[in-house]
This record gives C-alpha cells, sequence and structure tokens, in this order.
C-alpha cells in the first residue's frame, strides 16, 4: 500500500461526517444573513424594513411578504441546519433563495464576489444542494430520531444490468 492510499483510506472513514461539516458551515452563514434581516443587526444587519425595500426596488411583488418569507427560511433554516432538523427541507428552500438571489441581484454584477457578483451565492446554493442530496450527516437531529441509513437498492430492482 503506498502513501496515497493510506492517506485515502484514513480519510475515507471519516467521510460520512462531510455532510454534517457542510451543513454546519451553511447554517453558521444563513442563521447570520436571517438574523440581519429580521433584527438588524450583524454585518447583513439591514433589518425587516431594509430588506422590504431592497426587495421593493428590484422590483419584486409583495416585497413586504417575500421579505418576511426569505427572513423565514434564511433564520430558521440556518437554525435547523445547525441541529440538523428538517435539513434537506430547509437545505430545499435555501437553494431556492440562493437562485433568486443570484437572478435578481448577483448576476447582473458579473462573477467576482467583492463586487456583489454571483461567485460566493453560487457556492451557497451547491452546499445546500448538496445537503438535499446526501441529507444531514450523523451528528443531526435528523439522523438521531429518524434513525435513516441508505438502503441499498438491489441492482435488480433498479433496473441496472450493468
Amino acid at each position: 500500500m503506498n502513501t496515497l492510499d493510506t492517506v485515502n483510506s484514513r480519510v475515507a472513514a471519516f467521510s460520512d461526517w462531510a455532510p454534517t461539516v457542510l451543513r454546519l458551515g451553511a447554517g453558521i452563514v444563513f442563521l447570520v444573513y436571517g438574523t440581519g434581516k429580521i433584527f438588524g443587526v450583524g454585518p447583513q444587519g439591514v433589518g425587516i424594513e431594509g430588506f422590504t425595500g431592497f426587495l421593493s426596488m428590484l422590483g419584486v411583488p409583495a416585497p413586504g411578504v417575500f421579505a418576511w418569507v426569505v427572513a423565514f427560511v434564511e433564520f430558521v433554516g440556518g437554525l435547523a441546519l445547525l441541529v440538523g432538523a428538517f435539513t434537506r427541507v430547509f437545505a430545499g428552500l435555501i437553494a431556492v433563495d440562493m437562485v433568486f438571489a443570484i437572478l435578481l441581484w448577483h448576476l447582473p454584477k458579473g462573477w467576482d464576489y467583492q463586487s456583489g457578483g454571483f461567485e460566493y451565492p453560487l457556492v451557497l446554493l451547491f452546499v445546500t444542494v448538496t445537503l438535499v442530496l446526501a441529507g444531514p450527516g450523523r451528528l443531526s437531529l435528523d439522523h438521531l430520531v429518524l434513525d435513516t441509513e441508505p438502503t441499498p437498492v438491489p441492482a435488480s430492482a433498479s433496473g441496472y444490468e450493468g
């Protein structure tokens, strides 16, 4: 066994923890974003009135309603991701949030995030889609309560004849 094989086998033992790491990172980010939108504190601290005005400026219909929807999804979704509760649901809702953020605000500004571009929101979109596909990871309420282990599908049931 060469060095690369040794490293790969040792790291592979922790691969079940990868979704947990992504989930915790995304949870922190969206909790901060949601807190700023609702309570007006932190680096994104515009408050709900400021965020409503921002959505109105973008031409979003019913900006007051959508401001609360987005703030709720980011705040409650951030909390849910942190503890791993309803992970796939909230990761999916946040992914939709990111699609709209990219299309309405970031895409016209180009790639570079420092200029307001879509680079960072695109990464957040991929992280949340990964959580929808992979699930919450082992260290989560979803795993503890639902005790969901992936069930292998037999080749005959999947239709795969490989």
